[in-house]
């Protein structure tokens, strides 16, 4: 089974041979200088031998600097992840309060998480490719590719799109979904991609926004024992699902949609509506003097988000209401907007995730901006040191036309943009794969 990490352009939309292959080296340089920046700070995390398991997916060359580049500097990173922003030149590191990772936080032991449904289903998929597809697909589980995703249509992404395939190779990445998502979190990804599809068609451009213009891939090879997982990436949705042993890491996701709410087909088709409703209900069961506390601020920017694509870095102070302050019932509600993306993973990965969200409850942070009201644009950030969520309701963008609206104009509810983050280093499942790494005799 063939694992690489080329960087080399896919099938998809029609591009110059220059342009093909500008895109290409740049893709491959930035490979190049996130492994040359990494190799001395793994080497010393994890032992000679696990940086040489992990480093076989770019030859550091004179082109990069052999430097480590360290813990992250400088503020919150940048939202969109747009054609403008979009190279890694940092080694992972996480998403910190201050610049440095809390230890022993994420540790591999046992979940009792049923996923031998899911490895099964990514070992289908990937029978059900041709070689050729397999080739453009398949990485290595250790591979920069985890972290080259964006909400943003026009980006460049690798692997398979669902254009590519056949009716059968489609099903079997449904299967794939169906296996690793509850039943709500495979029929949001299905709304995300109706709606695009639709709205693409209301403003007369279904070369950028459409149901197929979705990839796969999957990261080193399925298996019950060896670290592995999947990546499914395209215009607001990206799901990283990681997998070790009976141990699940589902984050980042980035779920959004414009407009969130549309008629096709003469049925209403509405996503993104749950993190809405579970924000409001939360801060409108504060306080006034609590409310005082958690809104920095009454008025809503056309983006607020902090953690976006090519954000993995940030360093993000807690800022807002603290989980301590809060009653039961208010604690209650702050669950509820956790659980609105959490409970798209399948109920057994949902319920080991919130046991460790609930763990941190009274080192929550909760921080607000924007109105309070049901139709009111606001932003929220629940941050901890176990997860990150953000919900933001964006201004108008290329969509607008497809309800109305005018692009650029007041932040609406009708632009959601939303994500979930594990901090201190476990996105992408990295800890984990870290341990992994350090731990295993076969590794050593």
């Amino acid at each position: 089974m063939t694992e690489l990490d080329t960087g080399e352009p896919t099938a998809r939309e029609p591009q110059s041979e220059t342009g093909g292959r500008a895109h290409a080296s740049r893709r491959n340089f930035m490979r190049k200088v996130f492994f040359a920046s990494g190799a001395t700070a793994v080497a010393t995390m994890a032992g000679a031998g696990a940086w040489a398991a992990m480093a076989d997916d770019a030859t550091p060359t004179a082109e990069a600097s052999g430097a480590p580049s360290g813990a992250p500097s400088g503020g919150p990173g940048g939202g969109t992840g747009g054609p403008g922003n979009q190279s890694i030149t940092e080694e992972f590191f996480g998403l910190t309060t201050d610049g440095n990772r809390i230890d022993d936080l994420f540790t591999i032991h046992s979940t009792k998480v049923a996923t031998a449904p899911v490895i099964s289903a990514a070992n289908a998929f990937l029978a059900g490719l041709t070689d050729t597809q397999k080739t453009s697909t398949q990485f290595t589980v250790h591979s920069t590719e985890w972290r080259l995703w964006s909400n943003i249509d026009s980006y460049e992404r690798q692997g398979v799109s669902l254009a590519d395939l056949s009716d059968a190779q489609k099903a079997l990445g449904t299967a794939l979904l169906k296996a690793a998502l509850s039943a709500d979190g495979l029929e949001t990804t299905e709304k995300i991609r109706k709606i695009n599809q639709a709205a693409g068609e209301a403003i007369g451009n279904t070369n950028s926004f459409n149901e197929d213009a979705y990839y796969w891939t999957v990261m080193g090879t399925p298996s019950d024992s060896e670290p592995w997982g999947f990546q499914f990436d395209g215009h607001h949705l990206v799901i990283n699902y990681f997998v070790l042993g009976d141990q699940v890491v589902m984050s980042p996701c980035f779920w959004g949609s414009e407009p969130t709410s549309m008629e096709i087909d003469g049925e209403t088709v509405t996503v993104c509506h749950e993190e809405v409703v579970a924000g409001l209900a939360f801060i409108n069961s504060l306080t006034t003097a609590q409310q005082a506390v958690a809104i920095e601020s009454a008025t809503k920017s056309n983006e607020s988000m902090k953690a976006g694509a090519f954000s993995d870095n940030t360093v993000q102070a807690y800022t807002g209401i603290r989980g301590n302050a809060l009653t039961a019932a208010q604690k209650k509600k702050l669950l509820g907007i956790a659980e609105a993306f959490v409970g798209r993973a399948k109920a057994d990965a949902a319920k080991v995730r919130m046991a460790e969200i609930r763990k941190h409850l009274d080192d929550t942070y909760v921080t607000w901006a924007g109105g309070t009201g049901d139709d009111d644009a606001f932003y929220v950030r629940v941050h901890s040191p176990v997860v990150w969520i953000e919900v933001d309701c964006q201004a108008p963008g290329p969509l607008a036309g497809a309800y109305g609206a005018t692009q650029g104009s007041g932040a609406t509810q009708k632009h959601v943009h939303s994500i979930i983050r594990t901090p201190n280093g476990n996105d992408y499942g990295r800890e984990l794969l870290r341990q992994h790494y350090l731990t295993s005799p076969h590794h050593r």
